[in-house]
């Protein structure tokens, strides 16, 4: 069994969706959740958070999911952290490379914000 689920780092571009998604998981899933408004700021923040799990926005404007994961995968802090990608479509190609680089699992949007860290947890006792 992995150990415990804590620390969690959401990176999403829709400020909107980060806060719904930040205040889900904080207020019924217990996580703490750092909240990161783009790739760039994830690169930033991980390293001191250094979440056990990183919930990532596959489409992003300036800095895609890939692009900041592979950028994630070259800080000693994240290199092995888990990923799990969130984002409203993708297509079988940019799924299974989501799958080649390490992701658990994919959420897709729209998901229900009250059942979000049920779904986090099963896909963390799954991995």
């Amino acid at each position: 069994m992995p150990r415990p689920l804590k620390r969690i780092l959401y990176v999403e571009d829709d400020a909107s969706i980060g806060k719904i998604v930040q205040i889900a998981l904080e207020s019924v899933g217990g996580f703490t959740v750092e909240a990161c408004d783009s790739g760039a700021a994830a690169l930033e923040r991980a390293p001191a958070f250094r979440p056990d799990l990183i919930l990532l926005d596959a489409i992003m404007s300036e800095m895609d999911g890939a692009a900041t994961l592979r950028a994630l995968r070259k800080i000693p802090e994240t290199a092995s952290t888990p990923v799990v990608f969130v984002t409203t479509k993708l297509e079988p190609r940019k799924q299974r490379l989501a799958e080649r680089m390490g992701a658990l699992d994919v959420i897709f949007k729209p998901f229900d914000p009250m059942r979000l860290s049920a779904d986090i947890q099963r896909i963390w006792g799954a991995a």
